[in-house]
């Protein structure tokens, strides 16, 4: 039966995931029950050490990796036994991304790397469509840079455009997986800045993985990860908050 995640103000929520590799004694359980929601028009992070299984969760609610047991859902669409063509297709059209390492494509300029979704999808964007981007260029500041390539561009650069492809289909949600790790820290600042801002000025839903306490506190809300379960859940909280609590957890551990 569907879910009416739009009465719930969800965008995207997980029920009893679990995802574990491996048989037997190498078997390893990457995430085990977890049951969280994504809320419309909501900056959210996830955030735990390393193997606490953060980016597993964003691969599957990305549709990007399938779960052991449980079911994700996008909306009010099951996702959990989507086939790869039907996936793609739900990835094109209603999840945008921002990687850590950019991934522009080399070959094409900013305006063609902002456009890739649309060419993709085998068609142009309409002209609400390009009122949006133009107002997405603008407001990242890329104006005087759409016949660059990505080479010519600064980091901080590059992850403008990135985020302006992420954001050019208006989509769902978007992931973004530690969008900071490459950048210097005044860079990272700008980026966070300029992915709230899309939030809060724009009601777009992002959800962010990291383990930095930094980037963690531009996030209206912080959702805790620790051996595949979730731990805690805070509203926005400073990277001292922050930093304190990641340390107690990692003393129980």
């Amino acid at each position: 039966m569907a879910f009416n995640h739009s009465e719930a103000g969800l965008v995207a929520r997980v029920s009893q995931l679990s995802k574990s590799y491996g048989e037997g004694t190498s078997r390893v359980t990457a995430l085990d029950g977890v049951s969280i929601g994504i809320r419309q028009g909501e900056f959210t992070a996830i955030m735990g050490p390393s193997g606490s299984g953060k980016s597993t969760l964003m691969h599957i609610m990305a549709g990007l990796d399938s779960p052991t047991s449980g079911q994700v859902w996008l909306g009010n669409t099951d996702i959990t036994h989507l086939g790869d063509s039907e996936l793609t297709v739900l990835r094109r059209r209603r999840i945008g991304f921002v990687f850590q390492s950019f991934n522009l494509v080399p070959t094409l300029d900013v305006s063609g790397n902002i456009h890739l979704p649309f060419e993709l999808d085998g068609r142009q964007p309409n002209t609400t469509e390009r009122g949006w981007i133009t107002e997405l260029i603008d407001s990242l500041g890329l104006g005087n840079r759409l016949s660059h390539r990505p080479h010519q561009l600064s980091g901080g650069q590059q992850q403008r455009v990135a985020i302006a492809r992420a954001l050019a289909t208006r989509p769902d949600l978007v992931f973004a997986d530690e969008p900071t790790g490459n950048l210097d820290s005044r860079t990272g600042r700008e980026v966070l800045s300029l992915l709230a801002a899309a939030s809060s000025g724009y009601g777009q839903s992002i959800a962010m993985v990291t383990h930095d306490p930094i980037a963690a506190s531009f996030a209206d809300r912080i959702l805790f990860l620790a051996d595949g379960k979730v731990v805690e859940e805070r509203e926005r909280s400073t990277p001292e908050e922050i930093s304190s609590f990641m340390l107690g957890m990692e003393q129980t551990a």
